[in-house]
């Protein structure tokens, strides 16, 4: 279950056992399902993160969260509310976005889609903000920050972890969360997905097909 990319991080030897039992004390619903718990990190390995998007927990609504930040399985409709502004800033910044909710083409291109928690009960968002899981997300940060990398940083959340990124030629763009709560509060209008591709290629390197 450990991805085998990231296993010689510290937090699978200190504290991945701990949460595990936890999670398995569980008497609630845990989201995603265990196999997809590290689905993010499974699909986009250290040497292939270009860009981290970073989100906080899993959606908390049976059927949604599949172990990527702000991503549902293509059959989902409607798309939560987070994800329908995701997609209509990527409309005016460029012009398209994807056919359905499945953000799995970005982490193929080495978008790592990360949450900072990677589990929650079932209808109560934040519900295990306090399991450690945030450990991990650090020391992801830290990881490929060893290189240059693009880094979208959606909501204070997120941004209580820039410390982790280490010094370098990277493009850190730190907004409000796309959550209807906040998302006109700074989200709307940044336009990260152009400036990403901007980044990448004045790096020399291909843009992210962010429509598809």
């Amino acid at each position: 279950m450990i991805p085998a990319a990231w296993a010689h991080l510290p937090f699978f030897a200190r504290d991945w056992p701990r949460i595990a039992a936890a999670l398995a004390a569980e008497t609630r619903l845990v989201l995603p399902p265990a196999p997809a718990r590290f689905a993010a990190l499974d699909l986009t390995p250290p040497a292939a993160v270009r860009v981290v998007i970073l989100g906080q927990d899993p959606y908390p609504t049976p059927g949604h969260a599949h172990g990527l930040a702000f991503s549902v399985e293509p059959d989902v409709r409607p798309l939560p509310r987070s994800l329908r502004n995701i997609f209509a800033e990527m409309t005016d910044d460029l012009g398209a976005c994807p056919a359905t909710g499945d953000l799995r083409p970005w982490a193929r291109q080495g978008v790592l889609l990360l949450n900072t928690c990677l589990t929650v009960p079932a209808g109560e968002a934040g519900g295990h903000a306090r399991l450690g899981w945030q450990r991990l997300a650090e020391e992801v940060l830290a990881e490929v920050s060893q290189r240059p990398c693009a880094f979208l940083l959606w909501g204070g959340q997120a941004q209580t972890l820039r410390g982790h990124i280490r010094a370098g030629e990277h493009l850190v763009i730190e907004t409000a969360h796309p959550s209807p709560l906040s998302a006109r509060r700074g989200f709307l209008g940044s336009r990260p997905f152009g400036r990403v591709n901007a980044w990448l290629g004045a790096r020399g390197e291909a843009p992210i097909r962010w429509a598809g």
